[in-house]
């Protein structure tokens, strides 16, 4: 996979570098950078995502298209998105132009999963190559003692310790029902990895997302449609264990061991989301009575999704209108059909309620991006999406997790996502232990073990003759799902019999209810202002939590916790 992505990545700086004298460079701002993301905005396969005017009718929304210059591919008629195909370069402009229409934006690889492909522009999951060699240097004793009586491998689960999701915790109260489905929006799950498989729904598991050669190498099969049970990015395959690993005397367990878990796969091998994926695959999760979703993502070009920024092109703020309306009316489709939506708040370590500059995006084609000013009528999708619950990261010591973004606005609960510089100044410092460990898909690890035997990122764990890997990760995208499987289990206590799908439901306004009265409700550090020397000079890292013992924006609401959630 990796030489794929070095093929891929290398391609695609090409491209950019091809781009007409108009595109302009990375960096400049005002008219300049409005040439330049025009320039950028032009689809390379003429393929959009269209998002139609609210009341406007699909006879009059179908017409528009036509209009400007576009055929549809594909309909998704229940919340009023299209895929279309158009040869007309000026097609972003004329779909804005329609009034049937919100507008269009390229249906190309537009969000990234903040692991392996991504990981250029987002180190925190995958360690630095520092960092790495700092926990090699190290004499390699665990964080964390031995557990007796849990899974082999729960002496380095201080995750789940946190939240008290433990044989003498919330195992011992409720597990979690197979009646209740968790859907996995993510680069896929190795539905074949033994501590997944026995909990892993294949016949409603679906793959949304479609192989490019460009970015994910020469397809694995015919139709470019990887099967259901497969993940080649091993992102999903880790959130997946997070949630639901199985209690079965084999390597790690999860927040809700025996809930269903189902793959509802948005993203690319190379690590890229697609926002049409994403959107089907919210509508999918009400249609067929998944409870929880987890999205451990944010949609891309845009790190902030302005609707009238002036330093983007016209062409550039539609796009961004579009990806804001399309997520919103999935995810209150989804909602509105029993599933309650969990996200990660992004690795940026930046307050989201006063963000104030953005000179990562566009982040593709690599080399388009350009600073802008941004403020808090900027989004960051789906993480402020109305209706999703919006997770923040903590180490094991219960700090914010340097990396973690946060806000008093923004911020719903907190969750462990690992924190690899946690405990600075003691011998905990840079541990590995101190990230999150979970599933890993037998052929990344195998590959990765075959270049590397001894590192200490990846562990093996067997039972008699089968065996799993698991790997070490550390981010917001951890910290979410544990908060999804708490989510789960309240399912599993308070929900009712669905009717329409069998299993159990559960209204999301209920579900949050519960997490709030269950959260362990932690204040403001004293003093509120929270600095992490080891970053030093880098101040950026430096966070001021606001907020009261209810709510703030470090904790949100509180810390999820898997006992007092199943004890409600």
């Amino acid at each position: 996979m990796r030489k794929f992505l070095l093929v891929a990545l290398a391609v695609l700086v090409a491209a950019a570098l091809a781009l007409p004298a108009s595109a302009g460079t990375s960096g400049q701002a005002g008219s300049a950078a409005q040439t330049q993301s025009s320039g950028a905005l032009q689809s390379a396969n003429g393929e959009y995502v269209v998002a139609y005017a609210d009341g406007a009718s699909a006879a009059a929304a179908r017409a528009a298209v036509k209009a400007a210059g576009g055929t549809i591919l594909k309909e998704n008629t229940r919340v009023g998105v299209a895929t279309v195909k158009s040869a007309n370069p000026a097609f972003l402009s004329a779909a804005a132009a329609q009034k049937a229409l919100v507008g269009a934006a390229r249906n190309r690889p537009i969000g990234s999963i903040p692991n392996g492909a991504a990981a250029a522009k987002d180190e925190v999951e995958r360690l630095t190559a520092a960092e790495r060699a700092a926990v090699k240097a190290r004499s390699g004793s665990s964080a964390a003692g031995r557990v007796p009586d849990q899974e082999p491998l729960a002496d380095k689960q201080w995750d789940m310790r946190m939240i008290d999701a433990t044989p003498s915790g919330s195992y011992r109260v409720n597990q979690g029902r197979p009646g209740v489905m968790v859907g996995i929006i993510d680069s896929g799950i190795d539905g074949n990895h033994p501590d997944l498989r026995d909990n892993f729904n294949r016949r409603l598991s679906r793959n949304f997302a479609t192989d490019i050669p460009l970015i994910d190498g020469p397809c694995e099969v015919p139709s470019c449609v990887d099967p259901v049970d497969v993940d080649d990015n091993g992102h999903g395959t880790h959130v997946a264990g997070l949630v639901a690993a199985e209690l079965n005397g084999l390597g790690t367990a999860g927040v809700a061991p025996k809930v269903t878990l189902v793959s509802i796969r948005g993203g690319q091998d190379a690590g890229f989301v697609f926002l049409q994926p994403v959107v089907d695959a919210l509508v999918y999760a009400g249609l067929v009575g998944i409870d929880v979703v987890n999205m451990s993502f944010y949609i891309d070009p845009w790190l902030y999704n302005c609707l009238d920024n002036p330093a983007d092109s016209p062409d550039a703020q539609a796009e961004q209108r579009t990806v804001r309306v399309a997520v919103q009316r999935a995810v209150s489709f989804a909602r509105g059909h029993g599933v309650t939506p969990v996200a990660s708040m992004g690795n940026q370590h930046t307050d989201l309620g006063n963000p104030t500059a953005d000179a990562t995006s566009p982040d593709f084609p690599p080399g388009t991006a350009y600073p802008r000013t941004v403020d808090n009528s900027c989004l960051t999708v789906p993480t402020e999406t109305r209706g999703v619950i919006s997770i923040s990261a903590l180490g094991p010591s219960f700090r914010k997790a340097d990396y973690s973004n946060y806000g008093i606005e923004q911020t719903d609960f907190s969750a462990p996502g690992g924190f690899f510089r946690d405990y600075y100044l003691t011998d905990q410092y840079m541990q590995v232990e101190n990230t999150n460990l979970s599933t890993m898909p037998t052929a990344l690890a195998e590959a990765a073990l075959a270049q590397n035997p001894t590192t200490p990122f990846i562990v093996k764990s067997c039972r008699g003759s089968v065996c799993g890997y698991y790997q070490y990760l550390q981010g917001t995208s951890m910290a979410s799902p544990h908060a999804t499987g708490v989510a789960a289990l309240i399912v599993s206590t308070h929900g009712k019999r669905d009717p329409a799908h069998g299993g159990l439901t559960m209204s999301p306004g209920a579900v949050e209810r519960v997490l709030t009265r269950t959260a362990r409700q932690t204040p403001c550090p004293s003093p509120p202002v929270v600095t992490y020397p080891d970053r030093a000079p880098d101040l950026t890292y430096t966070a001021t939590c606001e907020g009261t013992l209810a709510r703030n924006g470090f904790y949100g609401r509180g810390v999820v916790n898997a006992l007092t959630a199943v004890l409600d």
